[in-house]
């Protein structure tokens, strides 16, 4: 197997964009998420450049350590082996039908923050360090956030469905707000000062439980209840395009910095 792992952060964007290209190719929804998550680590890339973060050389190690879980666990399902259960359950939905494009992300975005980024970020720092990293945990996290807000912005403009969706009915909008960027950051960050605390022998069953919880909440993500579940099915009808097609509309948005995304 390929298993692909980068060595710094412009390898990182390297690798997503593989990711998104063959996506493409292979129409597939895992496109969407590498897409989110290329322009999360190109915004922490120049944030690292500008001075943004206490201790640039501290983020780009951590950027790196939390991008090579992602794209381990993608490697291992292209691979047909089995990756972390959070990001399995979330890879498995790509390939079905229901999921709309927002779905697609959130999953991603669960597995990714709510397990990889309390990992990674114990695996850069100590005990006795790791509260020096909150400033910067958090400013990574309100990148991932901004972005998300924006393309839901973004998406509405390629799916005219969703307006009206969203002004007929404001259960969707609480659908987000549970879903609360807030409550992940808090969770992660709760959760690494935990397991850096871990013993190494102890880590990986620690890890897997984690996991399992994680992966309750992708459920829910999911299937969120009657109600919402067949308004997205109502959204999800509507949209517009191949699966390549929607993956090169978010890229345009991007290549454009449209305020939406950048907001």
């Amino acid at each position: 197997m390929n298993m692909k792992q980068a060595q710094n952060i412009n390898e990182v964007i390297l690798f997503l964009d593989e990711i998104i290209e063959k996506s493409k190719i292979d129409q597939s929804n895992l496109g969407l998420f590498a897409i989110l998550y290329r322009e999360v680590t190109v915004k922490v890339k120049q944030g690292i450049q500008d001075g943004a973060f206490q201790n640039g050389e501290r983020m780009e190690k951590l950027d790196v350590t939390f991008a090579n879980r992602y794209l381990k666990a993608y490697y291992e399902y292209e691979a047909k082996e089995k990756p972390s259960e959070c990001w399995g359950f979330a890879f498995e939905q790509a390939d079905k039908f229901w999921p709309i494009v927002l779905q697609h992300l959130l999953l991603g975005m669960n597995a990714h923050i709510n397990l990889d980024l309390g990992i990674a970020s114990a695996e850069v720092c100590t005990v006795e360090d790791i509260a020096d990293l909150q400033h910067d945990f958090d400013k990574i996290n309100s990148i991932l956030s901004s972005l998300v807000g924006g393309v839901e912005k973004c998406l509405i403009k390629i799916w005219p469905t969703l307006t009206w969706i969203l002004k007929f009915t404001g259960k969707i909008d609480t659908f987000f707000i549970d879903f609360s960027m807030e409550t992940a950051r808090n969770g992660a960050w709760k959760f690494a000062n935990e397991f850096v605390a871990v013993p190494e022998n102890e880590r990986e069953a620690c890890a897997q439980l984690r996991d399992q919880r994680i992966t309750e909440i992708a459920r829910l993500v999911s299937n969120p209840g009657y109600f919402v579940s067949a308004v997205f099915k109502f959204i999800r009808l509507f949209e517009r395009g191949t699966i390549a097609q929607k993956i090169i509309d978010m890229q345009i948005m991007e290549e454009k910095n449209m305020e939406c995304v950048a907001a």
